[in-house]
């Protein structure tokens, strides 16, 4: 009978699978993937309103999002900064006085124009001239409403003991990645340069931009001896 097998020791097989476990920055990465879900609608709409009553280069304790701020390189010691920057969304309307271009109808658009770079780029420009001192890393999206974005950039101080003396980011202590988000070499920079692109797809952007591949392509180049 039944009841005997589970006294010596039977156990019935599982009527359904074993539930997988998650996780929890796997948990936070998929709350944050559902930005449509109550409980991040509510979140962002209280969180977008505090934002608005702060500066717009605020520098905060703890990232928003610990497991993305981890993902681009954020470690929770000493050496590394986390600030909040707000940019203004939309597009770059022309500074013109009172809208007048002295020149070719062509050129006399004001409005409909766009920022070549985005937002999140023009948020790390702002973070680096602010803090000058240090270096940037990468940044995120943490919220956005109908008049501004907001992104944490994260900042790594090139002169403190356990920046240089780690390995594995001692390599932004160099002099050449000073202020490298006003050249594009952060990862939004290269998004806005087109250089997300592998293999057959970057054949117009070899050389670092589809100028540089241009000029490779229409420059002849002969050696002295030959």
């Amino acid at each position: 009978r039944r009841s005997d097998l589970i006294f010596v020791g039977y156990q019935p097989p599982l009527l359904t699978k074993p539930i997988p476990k998650m996780g929890c920055y796997k948990y936070m990465e998929e709350l944050w993937r559902h930005k449509q879900s109550d409980a991040l609608r509510f979140l962002l709409r209280v969180r977008a309103w505090e934002y608005r009553q702060r500066n717009r280069i605020t520098k905060v304790g703890r990232p928003t999002r610990t497991d993305k701020a981890h993902r681009l390189g954020y470690k929770a010691k000493q050496g590394y900064v986390v600030v909040r920057c707000a940019v203004r969304r939309g597009g770059r309307k022309r500074q013109n006085h009172r809208g007048m271009v002295w020149g070719k109808p062509k050129h006399q658009g004001i409005n409909h124009l766009k920022f070549e770079r985005n937002l999140q780029s023009v948020a790390e420009e702002k973070t680096g001239r602010k803090y000058s001192n240090l270096r940037v890393l990468n940044s995120y999206w943490v919220n956005q409403d109908a008049t501004m974005k907001y992104y944490e950039i994260i900042l790594v101080d090139p002169n403190h003991a356990k920046i240089r003396n780690d390995s594995r980011i001692n390599w932004i202590v160099n002099p050449v990645h000073k202020h490298r988000e006003c050249r594009g070499l952060t990862s939004a920079g290269r998004k806005s340069r087109g250089l997300r692109k592998k293999g057959h797809r970057a054949n117009g952007i070899k050389g670092g931009s589809y100028r540089a591949a241009w000029l490779n392509r229409n420059i002849t180049k002969l050696k002295r001896y030959r």
